[in-house]
């Protein structure tokens, strides 16, 4: 009978497990946009302990903090009674809380209030409970009153002093003191045992005293009790002899007669202990004997547990922190002294009040999905585990068919939206108890993404790739990915998914570039989102620093140019022993480079040079070593720099295990500067024998380590020292070691299926790597089935990584697991994942194709959908094919090239948006519905016209000086004009640096194609924007600004030499040729080269071209003239007026004199030249005229010591006509300006016309 039972349960059981199903639970995302709606049962997230003293003096404050939605409600209950709050005036529960506060202003005694506690937090899908809060009031009870008679003790007789301090809650804290509060020393021969007593383990004649007070300090209340105080009074057996005393004598000579060692605690020879499992462990001997005992402590049956053991109050107490199981024992303590020793058993049981193994947790799931609820707890003795539901015990609610208890698990099926509840576990036994809660939410939500919308996300090319989607549904949607809105998803190849949406692309190239979008479905609806993804070049370092020493007071210079991709910006920083370089007035540092002039000792270290860009960075070290001056005694050696170690020796290996071995190096010499690492490299010979790979990198100060090793594999290793220079060479190989085979621990990769054909199905994985094999004879076995059917799994085994399925039904899926195998045993299968049998063509096409609200640029799309079983495989797409079947524009040839655009979409009346069009077009398209591999028959063709839109820019816009004052814009009309053009709008304004000049616009025909403006200033650039219009506006602007003066621009000589003006024209004709819009009066070099090899070119000729008259701008009627001079006449007149008055007191200088001592400071040299607008260097640089004599000092003149010109004492007559310059009454001038001639000129002749005002002013700046 028992026989058939037995196999009635099990059966029963198989049944039970292959009917199960169970979907894995929701984890809800913490997003307040989800938080914000999503309606939860009651958790308990803050409560008070479980045994609550309190402080007598204070408010009572009992928490109890739940969260829910809607926001719970709270109740309490005492003593197992609901408590009601409304009726007791001291007690309040605080706003959106259950939090208590019981006050006593008014009167009452905390004791009243004493009791078990326990908190409901409640809303309309369940109820939450705390756990029951046992509240004690705090005791500090007074010391009874007693009189204690002197204590008499014989000399050198143990003696034990009593405490028994107040029974207070919590236990207080005894120590011992005298009268003048001074602690009682303790030694190994008195100390105070764990009860507070105080043992003497033999008294001395000095241990008599009046004032042996235990007390007692209570925590709560922070008060210290004092016990009345011990007279001490010791009998000593002879006379005490002062001056026999020493040290190692505490009797004075005196003979007191030893004993063996007794145990004043605990009595007898055995004793037992009983302790909480992650509580603290206390035991204590405490001896009585003369000579005083020395405590030993051991274990029977093995070690003391070193870690966790400590030994306190001089040996007397074993203590053992967090104890566990193992704990447990027979432990044994040792008194001995030179007259014997005893023992004493002590018998430790440790007993564990109810632990979590498997809490339960909170399970959210959908409509029809399954689940289970554990609540797994071990104790000693084994805890009893009870569940409620709401509060209530499960078996007392109302029954539930999806609902089934089975002892410590709860299993859910087919859970229906209204079943949500709050579960809870008990689980208790003697010593304590655990209270969970777990609520069961069941929940329907459309499809949500979580993410930030439109986000850019920049990687660097040749890069592991990961493109985040986080999404949120119940039932959890299925979320597919697609790129650049065309296309099937992406899964497969270079693409993965993962569960939480994330898109791995697993080397990111340029041609991944584009908008990726994810898709979330489920049967609530659709949600997506776009990521736009960017790949750039890698920033690197393409000539780094290099290690280098220099000699004190040189030039270092370190190099680190970069390349980067150019839509990045780079910063680049130097470090010094990775502490931010302070650059100044000496260090000086450019895109390239870092230079350290005059070299001290202070910049020997390491430079570090870092690029960074927004998404990447590189960077590379290399150390400056400064040397003394070189000796000029070849004996006397500069101090060596640091160089990269020796490669270590000596290879050794022990410890051999399956998996492992241990490798032991001797290192090399550090050549002065310390290992910092070691790179362990194995090679084996079967696989890829001469390949040395690298296994693992270990800390500068380990030799020896222990390395893990792949099954079924001849190793040989070698080791390589790093320091801060470099990588030492390889060290000689280790003898070869092979580990033993296995069965392999990886399961295959990739496992997929899918149809090449539409009636098979391909079975394909990624095969083991050659150091996952762990053995020979390596095959797979590989088991599918049709999904849901409930048939016998078909297998095959294979040495392959592929398997073909032949005869299948067109696109139906089928489940597919696989194993790894060699001829030690087998791996873990691999989870089962859904496959695919191949397609066939759709049958159906979409019909009823047309368009509505046609713009520009976009048209609306509409269609009637197709079955879904006429797709024939995987719904991809309704693919779209459009093309510009002409221009509406008269003689404009239009490409009338295909493109596609993607549409997915289930629902009944699908509809698009088609974009990028070109305005002013007749287009035609149609449609297909396309599953992975074929496309459906053609849709009825639309044809439909765009509006007219705005133009592209002009095709080119050039802008060439024709003189000196004019500027010849040229442009071509658009390629695209999208519509008829109605004329060009012309926006041109002056350019001063970053100032622009106020706007001024031109509007001209469609018909013109070229315009000419006149400067009225031809020093100033101007900024032009042009652009086409249609009746629809302007189109797109062309901006440019005019050139430099005759079409030139500057560079710098890389010799040096200065600036030099350099003009390109491109020869595409036989000689001669014509080299126009030169410069007239200036000096050129022509050279012909080879544009496509620069080495291939003539020999410079030169030659000067004619000048020419230009004419000059007449500042006399410039107004900044006018004012300048004004000021200077005035001047004048207040320097007259002030020199007549000093000649009329007597004054040094006459008049004229006076005049001459001013005037001097308004004239130039004579050998200076008129300025010529053609001498003077545009801002930006066209043609730099430089005189020789510019920089020579004034006629007459002598330079100071200190550089600077003196003025000349000539006279204003050198500088007047003939000698008889005159002044107006005035003051002011009344001959000509003129230019002084050189005295060569005149002969001898000093005087000399008036220096122009222009050059006066040159030579006063």
């Amino acid at each position: 009978m028992m026989g058939q039972g037995a196999h009635a349960a099990l059966a029963l059981v198989l049944l039970l497990l292959l009917l199960w199903r169970q979907a894995a639970p929701i984890e809800v995302p913490q997003d307040p946009k989800i938080l914000q709606d999503l309606k939860q049962p009651p958790t308990i997230v803050k409560q008070s302990v479980k045994d609550y003293i309190v402080d007598p003096r204070d408010n009572i404050i009992i928490e109890c903090e739940a969260k829910g939605n809607p926001v719970p409600t709270f109740s309490w209950r005492r003593n197992g009674k609901f408590f009601n709050i409304g009726k007791d005036p001291r007690v309040t529960m605080r706003k959106r809380s259950g939090t208590l506060e019981i006050g006593f202003r008014s009167g009452g005694r905390p004791e009243d209030y004493e009791g078990e506690y326990q908190c409901f937090a409640s809303n309309e899908f369940g109820v939450a409970l705390s756990n029951k809060i046992l509240l004690r009031v705090s005791k500090a009870p007074l010391w009874p009153k007693e009189v204690l008679e002197p204590v008499v003790v014989t000399e050198g007789s143990p003696l034990v002093l009593l405490c028994n301090p107040p029974p207070g809650l919590p236990p207080p804290f005894t120590f011992w003191m005298n009268n003048a509060m001074t602690p009682i020393p303790q030694d190994k021969r008195v100390s105070m045992g764990l009860n507070g007593d105080l043992y003497f383990s033999n008294v001395l004649a000095k241990d008599a005293h009046t004032d042996y007070s235990c007390n007692a300090r209570f925590l709560f209340t922070h008060t210290i009790q004092q016990k009345n105080p011990f007279t001490l009074k010791v009998q000593p057996k002879e006379p005490y002899n002062d001056t026999s005393y020493n040290a190692t004598d505490p009797y004075g000579g005196r003979r007191v007669a030893e004993s063996t060692p007794t145990f004043l605690s605990p009595s007898g020879s055995e004793s037992s202990k009983m302790v909480l499992r992650d509580e603290q462990l206390l035991l204590e001997c405490i001896a009585a004997g003369l000579p005083t005992p020395t405590i030993k402590w051991f274990k029977k049956g093995g070690d003391l547990p070193g870690r966790k053991v400590k030994f306190e109050n001089f040996n007397k107490t074993l203590k053992i922190v967090n104890v566990s199981e193992e704990d447990a024992g027979e432990y044994v303590c040792m008194a001995n002294n030179q007259l014997g020793s005893i023992r004493h058993s002590i018998f430790v049981q440790v007993k564990a009040a109810p632990y979590w193994l498997d809490k339960p947790t909170n399970l959210v799931l959908a409509p029809d999905e399954n689940g289970r609820l554990v609540c797994r707890a071990n104790g000693n003795p084994k805890p009893n585990i009870q569940w409620l539901i709401n509060g209530q015990p499960v078996d007392s609610s109302p029954p539930n068919l999806s609902r089934q208890v089975l002892g410590d698990t709860i299993i859910f099926r087919s859970v229906q939206m209204g079943s949500s509840a709050v579960y809870q576990c008990n689980a208790s036994n003697q010593h304590g108890y655990l209270l969970a809660n777990a609520f069961v939410s069941v929940l329907d939500m459309p499809p949500r993404m979580l993410g930030p919308k439109n986000q850019l996300i920049k990687v660097i090319e040749n890069n592991r790739t990961f493109l985040d989607c986080p999404f949120f549904g119940s039932p959890l949607p299925e979320l597919r990915w697609f790129k650049n809105g065309q296309g099937s998803g992406l899964d497969g190849g270079q693409y993965r998914v993962y569960i939480n949406g994330t898109l791995e692309i697993k080397r990111a190239r340029s041609e991944d570039e584009g908008t990726y979008t994810c898709v979330a479905n489920s049967i609530l609806g659709t949600a997506e989102n776009q990521v736009r993804l960017e790949v750039k070049e890698q920033t690197r370092i393409v000539r780094a620093p290099e290690r280098q020493s220099a000699i004190r007071g040189s030039t270092a210079h370190f190099d680190c140019k970069v390349k980067s991709d150019p839509s990045l910006s780079v910063t680049v920083t130097w470090t010094k022993d990775d502490k931010p370089l302070q650059l100044g007035w000496r260090l000086r540092k450019d895109d390239e480079s870092l230079t350290i002039p005059n070299v001290n000792e202070g910049d020997e270290g390491m430079y570090t040079c870092t690029v960074k860009s927004e998404i990447d960075q590189d960077m590379a070290s290399a150390r400056l070593t400064v040397l003394e001056e070189a000796s000029l005694n070849p004996s006397v050696s500069s101090a060596l720099p640091p160089d990269r170690p020796e490669p270590p020796m000596d290879l050794d290996l022990s410890d051999p295990a399956a998996r492992s071995v241990r490798l032991t190096w001797i290192p090399g010499n550090d050549n002065r500067s310390p290992i910092t690492q070691f790179l362990v490299q194995f090679e084996e010979d079967h696989w890829e024998p001469g390949r040395w790979q690298n296994l693992s990198t270990y800390p500068g100060d380990l030799n020896s380590v222990i390395l893990q090793l792949a099954p079924f594999v001849n190793y040989q290793f070698r080791v390589i020292a790093i320091n801060s220079v470099g990588q030492s060479q390889p060290s000689r190989p280790s003898p070869r070691y092979k580990t033993s085979g296995a069965a392999p621990d990886a399961i295959p990769r990739g496992l997929r299926g899918w149809g090449s054909k539409k009636d098979d199905m391909e079975i394909t994985w990624e095969p083991l790597l050659d150091l996952e094999r762990n053995g020979p004879n390596l095959h797979y076995n590989v088991w599918w089935r049709l999904k849901d059917s409930g048939d016998e799994w078909s297998n095959v085994t294979t040495i392959g990584s592929k398997h073909v399925i032949h005869n299948t039904e067109t696109y139906v899926p089928y489940e597919i697991k696989i194993q790894a195998r060699n001829e030690f045993g087998a791996a873990p299968e691999s989870n089962v994942v859904i496959g695919y049998s191949g397609e066939d063509k759709p049958t159906d096409a979409p019909t009823g194709l047309r368009v509505s609200k046609v713009e520009s640029t976009t048209a609306n799309i509409h269609w009637k959908p197709v079955a879904l079983n006429s797709v024939q495989g995987e719904f991809k797409e309704y693919r779209l094919y459009y093309w510009r079947e002409s221009s509406l524009v008269a003689g404009l040839v239009v490409s009338k090239e295909k493109k596609t655009k993607g549409f997915f979409s289930t629902v009944a009346e699908p509809s698009g948006i088609l974009s990028d069009l070109v305005p002013y077009s007749k287009y035609k398209m149609f449609m297909v519905v396309a599953n992975s591999r074929f496309e459906s028959p053609p849709s009825n063709t639309v044809e439909f016209i765009t509006k007219e839109g705005v133009p592209d820019a002009p095709k080119f816009f050039r802008i060439n000086r024709r003189g000196f004052d004019t500027l010849q814009l040229e442009w071509g009309k658009p390629l695209e004009p999208n519509g008829i053009l109605v004329g060009y709008l012309l926006k041109y304004q002056t350019v001063n640096g970053t100032r622009l000049g106020h706007p001024q616009f031109k509007n001209l025909l469609p018909n013109e194609t070229e315009f000419t403006l006149r400067l009225p200033d031809r020093s100033v650039r101007y900024k032009f924007f042009l652009s086409a219009r249609t009746q629809e506006g302007a189109g797109e602007v062309f901006a440019d600004e005019s050139p430099h003066f005759a079409n030139e621009e500057n560079f710098t000589d890389a010799t040096g030499l200065g600036n030099k003006t350099v003009k390109v024209v491109a020869v595409k004709q036989q000689p001669p040729i014509t080299v126009a819009d030169l410069i007239a009066g200036a000096t050129y070099s022509l050279r012909v080269y080879s544009h496509e090899l620069n080495s291939v070119s003539s020999e410079s000729v030169s030659f000067k071209t004619k000048p020419a008259y230009i004419d000059q701008v007449d500042i006399a009627t410039q107004g900044w003239f006018i004012g300048l001079m004004c000021a200077i006449a005035l001047i004048i007149l207040i320097l007259l007026i002030v020199c007549f008055i000093k000649r009329s007191r007597g004054g040094k200088y006459p008049g004229g004199g006076c005049v001459t001592g001013f005037t001097k400071y308004l004239v130039r040299d004579k050998k200076d030249l008129p300025l010529d607008p053609v001498d003077q260097k545009d801002q930006d640089g066209s043609f730099d005229y430089h005189s020789d004599e510019d920089n020579k000092p004034l006629q007459g003149s002598q330079t100071s010591l200190d550089g600077n010109v003196k003025e000349s004492d000539d006279s204003l007559v050198d500088y007047g006509e003939g000698g008889d310059g005159q002044f107006n009454e005035d003051g002011s001038f009344i001959g000509q300006y003129t230019v002084k001639k050189d005295k060569d000129e005149t002969e001898g002749n000093e005087s000399s016309e008036a220096t122009s005002p222009v050059n006066a002013i040159y030579s006063l700046a």
